[in-house]
């Protein structure tokens, strides 16, 4: 069973705006030490400084997820201050949108190295640091993209699939092994936040979310409960089970429908020119913030996510009670090499 919120230490990885903004928030809402990582100075300065002003306790440690050496020293510094971690949330992630075609090899490279190795770096740092700790939660943030495949966001589609299998690989493995550490995998829908204000557009105008659009609280809120009550995968949003179910009773109908220009493409595309600005190569300056600028109706609400972060399905508690078979037998042999050493003494 993980701590309570208010006895945590949390590492939160792409703290400087949007949902993990919104993550660092709440946790320290609730109680929580946090430690904020993201490349913009300015936007963590400005997240601790309104962690401090509610009574929470934030450290900020400028981070680029891509370098391996940066992620092991935020976790240094983190065990440093706070003397362990408790829960790990990887949420860095960049896009450029536009046909995979237009998209250059570098572009894509960058991208996989921030979405997806930037994960992979998260977690080797995470596992010593939290089995030090006696255990805890890695949160890893993939999409609903890592469900089903959307066009014009070839590099961000492929990199949240690989984050997926990465969390299947990693949960069967501490499985294996009866390790005290839990991993879920969060599944937003269309979030509210500056995301694609951020990202990079071969559109020939700023790209924007596709509707129904969810408040990044709502993922938020999801992340805080799986860091006390770790579930398999938290889909967030209603618009999530579509996604679900149209990949699993007939895809090549959802690519189908998804290559209806007005249902595909036209749903990325805003009105407004592209301003040439994004944060792939190097960060936005800013104070950071959580929310977008999408004009339309945001739901602040879902039933689905409320249900499904609540209610563990039959496989999870199958590998439940194999994690806890595993750990009982580890404990046993070390029990057992012990009193061996006992008695040959």
């Amino acid at each position: 069973m993980a701590k309570t919120l208010s006895q945590q230490v949390v590492v939160i990885v792409g703290a400087s705006s949007g949902i993990g903004r919104a993550t660092a928030l709440e946790f320290a809402r609730r109680g929580a030490s946090v430690v904020v990582a993201a490349r913009t100075v300015s936007a963590l300065d400005s997240l601790v400084q309104e962690i401090a002003s509610q009574g929470g306790l934030a450290l900020a440690v400028p981070t680029d997820v891509a370098d391996p050496e940066q992620v092991r020293a935020l976790g240094e510094r983190a065990e440093a201050r706070f003397g362990r971690i408790d829960t790990w949330v990887n949420a860095a992630a960049v896009a450029v949108l536009g046909r995979v075609e237009d998209i250059s090899d570098a572009e894509f490279d960058r991208v996989m190295r921030v979405n997806f190795l930037g994960q992979v770096h998260g977690v080797h740092v995470a596992l010593p640091a939290l089995r030090r700790a006696g255990g805890g939660v890695i949160i890893g943030i993939s999409s609903v993209e890592g469900i089903r495949a959307v066009p014009l966001h070839g590099p961000y589609t492929a990199s949240k699939w690989a984050v997926r299998a990465l969390y299947d690989s990693l949960r069967m493995e501490l499985a294996q092994e009866g390790s005290p550490i839990a991993v879920t995998t969060i599944l937003p829908a269309a979030i509210d936040t500056p995301f694609f204000e951020h990202s990079r557009s071969k559109l020939g105008s700023m790209p924007k979310p596709p509707p129904p659009l969810y408040a990044p609280e709502l993922v938020a809120e999801a992340i805080a409960r799986a860091a006390e009550h770790p579930t398999r995968e938290v889909p967030v949003g209603g618009a999530a089970v579509g996604f679900y179910v149209g990949q699993r009773v007939s895809p090549a109908l959802t690519d189908a429908l998804m290559s209806i220009r007005r249902l595909g493409k036209e749903t990325m595309r805003s009105d407004r020119p592209d301003n040439g600005r994004d944060n792939v190569d190097e960060p936005m300056e800013g104070l950071g913030q959580v929310h977008g600028n999408y004009p339309g109706h945001i739901l602040r609400h879902s039933v689905i996510t409320s249900l499904l972060a609540r209610t563990p399905r039959p496989g999870e508690l199958l590998t439940s009670v194999v994690n806890r078979l595993h750990s009982t037998q580890a404990g046993d042999k070390s029990g057992g090499a012990q009193s061996s050493a006992v008695r040959t003494e």
